[in-house]
Parts: structure tokens; C-alpha cells; sequence
């Protein structure tokens, strides 16, 4: 750091050396935690956006654009700031630790209350926070032009400023989110904030804020007292929050480093959901699980090895463990979450009949297309996609023409891949769009099915081959199912007029143009 100008050390004008470097070191604290502040409020109003709107990029791009925007307008508003300038940030940090603090638990009770008007308050709430963060380095820098040139206080502030920046963009996805979650994480920020208050209080009021110091500590102290009883009571707020979504008990409620995971009970009915959206009903789960594994199966020249994307609950392990000509069946999973939910949890247990504990089955927590990148060409039998809708870029990168053609090359000649495939009837666009896809990749056969499941509606699914697969030439594998049988199997091929695939012409998604989203995105939102 610079040194301190040699020319300002008249005892009589200003402080000692000692004191001056013990104020500058406070002002440089405040840019750092400004700046670390700034970006966590950015994203954590955007992920708390994507989760519960969908469609991260939209919910992202629209949160930075407005904080960038009202940063500006802080900044230019700053200029009128003249006098008192450490009296007023303190009161600045105040209000940025109680609105910033406050800023999840608010879209949380708006989302349950008033959702309609969600998409109103989080722009609000990005304006109103980006405006105060706007203020913060303008006034931090002239304050230190007390200290130091113009040069190296700009050089200073700057660097400081955008190291807190940095800290921040890994503090969120590693510490704050899977550690605290969305809600605790906004009030510990906040109170992190208002800290930054009571150090500028401590070190600058009796000199700068005379006759307001007592009103700043009060107002400083009454804002901590909020954000601490609702950090407190953050349990209890979320598990009220949670249960009005849900129409039945929660009974399990955990936020992964991935997603937010909820087991539900009424009755004999247990329901898993991931972020908000339904993965399975255990009422009914097994009409989904056989159909995606069945069909495959049957089709499939071969059974020995394996390869499940997805499928963390275990479901679809349970149906492929009855063909006994099954040598290894890998599943890949991101979220270490769910596998050990669905291997600990009694209720799960039962439902999957502790499929992960056959010694068959090896489970590998990491991103699939990764996976699929590492893994050995030609060296799967059967793959299975049980993968979430592609409702963000993330989830929509693994429908994508480059994707099918890297599982396409993983499989062996006579393998076949199947993934699910959303709801024709509901997303009808999207449906058909992943069967586009998979014919423009490099597989040469593709024929797509569906099937009623009470919980999901009308559900799809695609199965992809490199070889000639003809659906009557489908035969039901000598297994015990609950559901599907010979004669249903061959009628899940035909769909009707109003589900068959769309006039109007179809795209391919690929990485570079996700077409799938969009489509994806209209079709459910209609419904909604």
C-alpha cells in the first residue's frame, strides 16, 4: 500500500502517522467488504430468481443490468453528497445492511403470497440496492483523498474494490450457498454490512459525526436486532415458507451446493422435488421408471454395461437390477445430495429397494457431459438419461445436438440410448424438438413415446439407436413390472393429432443456439 504523503503530518491539522494509518486501514477494509457486498446481493437475488422463475440467463442478465444501471445513478447522485461524507456513508450502510439484508426474506414472502407480483419487487429490490452500492466508492474515494494523490488513491480503491469482487464471486458457490442457503446468506451479508457501520462509528464518529453518533449507533444496533431475530428465526421462517408451497408435510427440506431438496409426505404418498419441480410421486413413480427403462432395454442388443445419467433416486437402478444379465450399471449423478438421501432415507429406501447398495451399481458424482467427455468410447451397452426438464442453459446444454453425439460415440454398435423427454401435451414444441435434435445427431434411428403418469400428466421420451429399431418389432423383456406389459408397450409409440409432432417446422438445439429452452420455457409457462 502507498505510503501515507509526508506533507500532512502537521499534528495541529491532522492525526498522528498511527492514527492515520489506522484510518486508512479502516477505509480500505470499508472498500473491500463494499465491494464483496456488492456482487453477493447481485447474485443472490439472481439465483433466488432462477429458482423460482426458471430461465437463469433471463433472471441473471435482467438482475445485473438493473444493479448496473442504478449503479450508475448512484454514482452520479453522489456528486451532491458536499458535506459529512463518513456521517452519510455510515447512514448509507445502515441502509444497505437492512434493505440488502432483508432482500431474500422479502422475495421469499413475495413468491408465496403475492407471486404475481414477484417479478415487480425483485426489480425494486435491484434498483433500490444498486442505487445505495452506487454511493459506496465515490464516497469512500473522496474521503481517502485525505490520505492520499489522486494517482494512487484511484489505483487503490480500485484494486481493493475488485479483490472483494472476486472474494465474493467465490465465497457464494462454495461457502454461502451450500452452507447457508439463499435466506441466512442475504442476513449474514447484511450484517456484515451494518458491521462496516459500527467500525466507521467507532473510528470516525467522534471526530465526524459529533452530534449524530448516537442516532447512527441506535439506528445501526435496532437494524442488527432485526436481521439477527430473522437469521434466528431462519428455520422456522423457511420451513413456514416451504410448507406453503407444498400442498403436503415436508418431512425433508435441504439445500445442496445444487439445488434446493424436498421430500413430502400425505399419507402413503412421497414426493421428491428438486428446486420446486416434481421428480416423482411414489404413488405412481413406477409407471415413469418402467417406461424409461423397459423400452430400452427391450430394444437393446445387449445388457452388460450400463450407463444412467441421472437417476439419483435410485428408481431406475431398482428396475435395471432385474435383468440379470446386467454386469455394471453406472450412474452418474451430480448432486451427492440426493445419492445419499436416496441411500439413507428409510422412505426412499423402501421405494428403491436399496439399489445402491448392490454391488453392481457404482455411483460417480460428477457433470455428465463431463463424464461422457472422460469416459472410454463404445463402451456402453444401454444409457439412460434421467435428467431435470431443460428449464435453464445448464440442464438445456445436455439435450443438445453436440451432447447426443458424444453419448451417440460412447455407445456400442447394437447400444441405445433413451432420454426423457418432457411433456408432449404440455410442451409440445419442446417434446419434438429433442426428437429433431437426436435425428440431426449422429444417431440413425429415433422414435419417440410417451405415457400417462397421474402425477406428471402425459410424459415423453426418445430412444435413439444407431442401428434399425422397428417399435412392433419390440418385445417386452421377461421382467416383473407393475405397469407396462406387451400390449401397452407397442401402443406407447402412436400419439394423437394433438401431441403428434407440430406443423410448423422444428428446430435443432444445439450449445451455440438452445433452441429447446425457449420452446421449453413457452410451453410450460402457458400452463402456468
Amino acid at each position: 500500500m502507498a505510503e501515507i504523503e509526508s506533507g500532512r503530518d502537521d499534528p495541529e491539522v491532522f492525526p498522528s502517522r498511527l492514527a492515520k494509518h489506522k484510518e486508512t486501514s479502516v477505509l480500505i477494509i470499508a472498500v473491500f467488504v463494499a465491494g464483496l457486498c456488492s456482487i453477493v446481493y447481485q447474485l443472490l437475488i439472481s439465483a433466488t430468481s432462477s429458482y423460482f422463475l426458471g430461465d437463469s440467463v433471463k433472471q441473471f442478465s435482467l438482475t445485473i443490468g438493473l444493479y448496473m444501471a442504478s449503479m450508475g445513478c448512484g454514482a452520479w447522485l453522489s456528486r451532491f453528497v458536499q458535506f459529512n461524507l463518513i456521517r452519510n456513508f455510515i447512514f448509507l450502510e445502515i441502509g444497505l445492511g437492512f434493505l440488502g439484508g432483508a432482500s431474500v426474506p422479502l422475495l421469499y414472502l413475495c413468491y408465496a403470497a403475492f407471486p404475481d407480483a414477484y417479478i415487480y419487487v425483485m426489480i425494486s429490490l435491484s434498483l433500490a440496492i444498486g442505487l445505495l452500492i452506487g454511493f459506496e466508492i465515490p464516497l469512500l474515494t473522496r474521503i481517502l483523498e485525505r490520505y492520499y494523490s489522486l494517482k494512487l488513491n484511484v489505483s487503490n480503491v480500485l484494486s481493493i474494490d475488485y479483490l472483494g469482487a472476486l472474494i465474493a464471486t467465490l465465497l457464494f458457490p462454495f461457502v454461502l450457498l451450500p452452507f447457508f442457503g439463499t435466506f441466512r446468506s442475504s442476513l449474514i451479508v447484511g450484517l456484515i454490512n451494518l458491521g462496516l457501520g459500527v467500525l466507521m462509528l467507532v473510528f470516525f464518529g467522534r471526530k465526524e459525526c459529533r452530534s449524530s453518533s448516537s442516532v447512527l449507533a441506535v439506528l445501526n444496533g435496532v437494524t442488527a436486532i432485526v436481521l439477527v431475530i430473522l437469521l434466528v428465526a431462519a428455520n422456522m421462517l423457511i420451513g413456514l415458507w416451504s410448507q406453503s408451497l407444498y400442498s403436503d408435510r415436508i418431512i425433508f427440506d435441504q439445500q445442496s451446493r445444487y439445488q434446493k431438496i424436498v421430500l413430502t409426505r400425505y399419507a402413503d404418498d412421497i414426493r421428491l422435488f428438486l428446486n420446486g419441480n416434481l421428480q416423482f410421486s411414489s404413488r405412481d413413480e413406477y409407471r415413469y421408471h418402467e417406461s424409461l427403462v423397459h423400452v430400452p432395454m427391450a430394444a437393446s442388443r445387449g445388457h452388460s454395461q450400463i450407463l444412467l445419467l441421472g437417476g439419483g433416486d435410485g428408481m431406475a437402478v431398482r428396475e435395471l437390477l432385474k435383468y440379470p444379465d446386467v454386469s455394471r450399471i453406472t450412474v452418474v449423478d451430480l448432486d451427492p445430495a440426493v445419492t445419499s438421501l436416496a441411500r439413507k432415507n428409510p422412505l426412499l429406501r423402501v421405494l428403491n429397494e436399496d439399489a445402491f447398495e448392490d454391488p453392481k451399481v457404482k455411483i460417480v458424482h460428477q457433470d455428465a457431459m463431463r463424464f461422457l467427455q472422460d469416459s472410454v468410447p463404445a463402451s456402453y451397452d444401454v444409457i439412460l438419461a434421467d435428467l431435470p426438464d431443460p428449464n435453464n442453459l445448464s440442464l438445456c446444454r445436455l439435450y443438445s445436438r453436440e451432447f447426443f453425439n458424444l453419448v451417440a460415440s460412447r455407445l456400442t454398435a447394437s447400444g441405445v440410448f433413451v432420454t426423457q423427454s418432457t411433456s408432449p401435451y404440455f410442451a409440445r414444441q419442446a417434446f419434438w424438438t429433442i426428437e429433431r435434435t437426436l435425428k440431426e445427431s449422429d444417431f440413425s434411428q429415433v422414435l419417440p413415446y410417451h405415457v400417462h403418469v397421474p402425477s406428471f400428466g402425459d410424459w415423453g421420451f426418445n430412444l435413439a439407436a444407431k442401428f434399425p429399431v422397428l417399435p412392433d418389432l419390440i418385445r417386452m423383456p421377461d421382467v416383473s413390472t407393475r405397469f407396462l406389459d406387451g400390449e401397452l408397450l407397442a401402443r406407447l409409440f402412436h400419439f394423437p393429432s394433438d401431441i403428434d409432432r407440430p406443423k410448423r417446422e422444428v428446430q435443432v438445439s444445439t450449445l451455440d443456439d438452445p433452441k429447446l429452452m425457449h420452446a421449453y420455457l413457452k410451453g410450460w409457462n402457458y400452463w402456468r
